[in-house]
């Protein structure tokens, strides 16, 4: 995938830049600065001249493209002057089977969704919604055709044949999640939140849904889902749900199950109920008795030794940690 930005106006950002991805890794990136790709992969280097001649076809051609679209767009639509950014993120991708699949474009003009274009070699179509406002005669699609189906879906298919071959390793790599369910107490008696974590997995895409009695629970009721990125390349998800105090007195199951490609099957996790607060109340009693207990016992002994040797100082601390059946997850 390549994420191109032309912007209108002054900024102290390149008028025009393309950062270059294989699926979540990030192999190459050009601007208009110096109409040169620079590419972070070492191995990359025998394949310089053949990069730069792609790249001097592909993005000098998407560079005068979206300049012309993104005058055009802020005439039509009545912007004044400032600064306006025209963003498309185009690319190719490889089937199960490595054949060769579409070739797709999404733009979009100061963040507003404004055109989809498929272009799909075996049927030798092109589907398109929203096409700017313009409409292109018979003469036009021929052109466009004969284009991506001759430039941009070769060179695109070929650069990431090469470079899933350099990164094989690592971007078919398959890392399982680690899960951890929480239980957090909320304050003035506004319930009680449960929360499923998933962390460490690859690649990013994950299923994680809460269920409540075998029913999933509505989306509306849940926080979080984001995926997000760990510092060590893999990506983590949490969802929580927060149960009010009236449910906390009704019987009910709630679980977590995901689904990811490194897992044969999907994987299901129940909340336990460890909510009986009196075994709770009681686990703290006992460990403040325990500790008070130990700091007159200590207190006596500090006592006597300076009743014995007349001099000397001494000092303890008492840390409570609660027994396990205190933890609330």
């Amino acid at each position: 995938m390549a994420l191109a930005t032309y912007i209108v106006g002054q900024t102290p950002f390149p008028e025009f830049s393309v950062v270059l991805m294989l699926d979540d890794v990030q192999i190459g990136y050009y601007d208009s600065t110096t109409w040169k790709g620079v590419y972070r992969l070492h191995s990359a280097s025998k394949y310089y001249d053949e990069e730069q001649s792609d790249v001097g076809v592909i993005f000098l051609d998407m560079y005068n493209g979206m300049k012309n679209r993104a005058v055009y767009l802020k005439d039509h639509l009545n912007h004044t002057d400032g600064v306006h950014v025209h963003q498309r993120l185009a690319g190719c991708e490889l089937l199960n089977d490595d054949k060769p699949g579409p070739l797709y474009f999404w733009d979009a003009f100061n963040g507003q969704n404004m055109e989809e274009f498929t272009f799909d070699k075996e049927k030798n179509d092109i589907q398109m919604k929203k096409p700017w406002m313009i409409k292109w005669d018979q003469a036009k699609k021929i052109h466009v055709k004969l284009l991506y189906e001759n430039v941009y879906h070769p060179i695109c298919i070929k650069t990431l044949q090469r470079y899933l071959n350099m990164q094989k390793n690592y971007v078919m790599r398959k890392v399982k999640p680690r899960v951890r369910l929480m239980r957090k107490m909320l304050s003035d008696s506004q319930g009680l939140q449960i929360s499923c974590l998933a962390t460490g997995f690859y690649p990013r895409h994950i299923n994680l849904t809460l269920f409540r009695d075998g029913q999933p629970v509505d989306e509306d009721l849940i926080t979080g889902g984001e995926i997000l990125p760990n510092g060590d390349g893999t990506y983590q998800m949490r969802k929580s749900l927060v149960i009010s105090e009236e449910e906390l007195h009704e019987e009910h199951k709630y679980n977590c199950t995901m689904k990811h490609l490194s897992l044969d099957n999907k994987l299901d996790i129940t909340f336990v109920d460890e909510s009986d607060s009196g075994s709770f109340s009681l686990s703290i009693v006992f460990g403040v008795l325990v500790c008070v207990a130990f700091l007159i016992i200590t207190a006596l002994i500090i006592w006597r030794k300076r009743g014995a040797a007349g001099q000397g100082s001494e000092t303890s601390q008492c840390i409570y940690s609660p027994t396990p059946s205190s933890v609330q997850g």
